[in-house]
């Protein structure tokens, strides 16, 4: 008898002596079928194997380090803001790629259709309330859990040595959040967005030497139009997302490497 036909022998009498049901009999079937083909169990062992590789480089609680009988740091509400921005961030993303399905900023010149569109998501578009709601909120939660943070690693002293860079990289992420919200707050075209787009402006334009280029640049000239709404469009969708989620990657990957730092 080949190796082969021996282990579908055994596969079939050790199924046998289990008295397996006929759903686990089936699973079961079906996964030795694909590990004949596929080698799935050893890719498995593989994973498990990383998976623990991985937990243990984990970043230990004040708790765990310190070996502490109470769990008021391990539940610190303020430790968890890093991730709070982040969960944020992505329910953000992703209910803003569900609404960039339905939103256009304005065609053939007239910014006014950004804001039909805006209206049809609110009134005729099913669930489109509940839609850009949560867009809008869950940017706002960003925004305050973001600051939090910074707060937070200010007045722990998180952003000494050896933290230092992830400290600029904070700055650097709270002021592209910052871009975020601006660029997202005059999509809707209405008059809120209409006059925070010319306070941009001006204080484009206060800008010593570079203001008038710098106007051009973001807003398309010195007042307001279709070139304004089509460039905070292209930040807020095509640009700021990328950036921001690399940078948001090596800031984790560094909390990672270097640990939480707890207060003393």
């Amino acid at each position: 008898m080949s190796l082969e036909r021996k282990d579908e022998y055994d596969h079939g009498e050790w199924m046998k002596e289990k008295d397996l049901t006929p759903v686990e009999s089936v699973f079961l079937t079906t996964l030795v079928w694909m590990d004949r083909r596929f080698r799935i169990v050893d890719y498995l062992e593989i994973l498990e194997t990383l998976y623990y590789r991985v937990n243990l480089q984990m970043p230990k609680s004040h708790t765990e380090q310190y070996n502490l009988d109470n769990k008021f740091w391990y539940w610190y509400p303020l430790y968890a803001l890093g991730s709070f921005s982040t969960i944020a961030y992505v329910v953000a993303a992703l209910s803003g790629a569900l609404l960039g399905f339905y939103y256009a900023p304005g065609t053939e010149g007239d910014p006014s259709l950004a804001y039909n569109q805006l209206a049809f998501i609110m009134t005729d578009l099913n669930f489109g309330f509940m839609l850009r709601s949560i867009h809008r909120w869950s940017a706002q939660v960003m925004v305050a859990a973001v600051f939090l943070h910074m707060l937070r690693v200010y007045f722990t002293g998180a952003y000494k040595e050896p933290r230092e860079l992830n400290w600029i990289i904070g700055i650097i992420l709270i002021s592209l959040t910052m871009v975020f919200g601006y660029t997202g707050y005059l999509l809707p075209w209405d008059q809120l967005a209409f006059w925070a787009g010319q306070i941009g402006v001006e204080m484009s334009l206060s800008i010593p030497l570079a203001g008038e280029w710098v106007a051009k640049l973001l807003f398309g000239g010195f007042s307001l139009g279709a070139s304004t709404l089509q460039r905070m469009y292209i930040i807020h969708v095509f640009l700021l997302p990328f950036v921001v989620t690399t940078i948001i990657a090596v800031h984790i990957a560094i909390v990672w490497i270097q640990g939480i730092a707890e207060p003393h």
